[in-house]
């Protein structure tokens, strides 16, 4: 994974992330060292917050649930998620 918290691989993007939960809105906080900031506002209980970002991230990047995929971190805050074929991006990506 680069400084930039991202990487191509073909048309999925696999993304670094490192997620703030019980925060007080959803928000993508932009990148920082080599991750993005994402807050939301479930809380790390039972897989609350993993399924919250998945759909956070979902539309975010205008895909659906089924596209986002939790690749490593599945009870850290720093995790790593796959984004099939994204229609949008954020701040701080880019298309190869």
């Amino acid at each position: 994974m680069s400084v930039t918290g991202y990487m191509w691989e073909g048309m999925n993007l696999i993304l670094r992330v490192r997620v703030q939960p019980r925060a007080s809105c959803n928000a993508w906080a932009g990148l920082q060292d080599d991750h993005f900031r994402v807050r939301i506002t479930a809380p790390p209980v039972d897989g609350q917050a993993n399924l919250h970002l998945q759909a956070f991230l979902a539309e975010l990047f205008g895909v659906a649930k089924s596209r986002v995929t939790l690749l490593t971190g599945g009870t850290s805050r720093e995790k790593r998620w796959c984004i099939a074929a994204p229609k949008r991006l954020p701040l701080g990506i880019e298309r190869l």
